[in-house]
């Protein structure tokens, strides 16, 4: 996996711990398909510093001065193009997480996450996909269920019924975390196939990313 034009996967870290910056930027040294191009301490500074250096992918804690990291994804989102945002805490039930899926994060993970499982987070999300840990699923559906869950189901029943019976599979299996190439094989379709009714998904459930189309599945029942 690479960026968008074949070199590395570039990534800002933004987080107020000048400890947990300085581990992540020296794991991702490692890797040879990821280049960490900045960092930022706070949410406002992460702002400045993915406009002049447009990373593919941010790292963003939650709980920062200045500015928090909910805040600074939100205005991440209001642009055109926006790099994939991996939200980071280190609370499996922090009460922000469905905060931060609102407010258009890629995946949210642990900071006490395995590093492989973190690479291969930015891996999937610099390629489209979504990744959450087994944690902080848990945490979003607990918080997600116990909100106005009558209200939600009816209304994320009414997204489901605009799905065709293809593209309802095809949630079903987003909503179980699965990739692209996973649905695939599932499925028996092509990767491209897939990533065209992941699409029509966004446009059809109102939907930005992996993340909420598996919010909506969960919200109907279906998983």
């Amino acid at each position: 996996m690479s960026g968008p034009t074949g070199a590395p996967i570039s990534v800002l870290i933004v987080d107020d711990d000048a400890l947990v910056r300085s581990a992540l930027t020296l794991m991702l040294g490692g890797q040879r398909d990821i280049h960490v191009v900045g960092e930022a301490g706070d949410g406002a500074e992460g702002l400045r510093k993915a406009a002049s250096l447009r990373p593919d992918v941010v790292l963003m804690d939650i709980r920062m001065p200045v500015m928090n990291g909910l805040e600074a994804t939100r205005a991440l989102h209001r642009d055109s193009d926006p790099p994939a945002v991996i939200v980071l805490t280190t609370f499996d039930a922090d009460e922000h997480v469905v905060g931060a899926v609102a407010a258009g994060a890629d995946g949210f993970l642990l900071k006490d996450t395995p590093p492989t499982e973190i690479v291969s987070a930015i891996r999937l999300v610099a390629g489209g996909e979504a990744m959450l840990s087994p944690s902080a699923t848990r945490s979003l559906l607990r918080q997600v269920r116990a909100g106005a869950p009558d209200d939600r189901a009816t209304e994320a029943g009414s997204r489901i019924d605009l799905l065709t019976l293809r593209e309802r599979e095809v949630a079903v299996c987003v909503g179980r975390g699965l990739s692209n190439a996973e649905i695939a094989a599932e499925l028996y379709l092509s990767v491209p196939t897939v990533k065209a009714h992941v699409s029509r998904l966004f446009d059809k459930l109102d939907v930005t990313n992996r993340v909420q189309i598996a919010m909506v599945v969960h919200d109907a029942g279906l998983v």
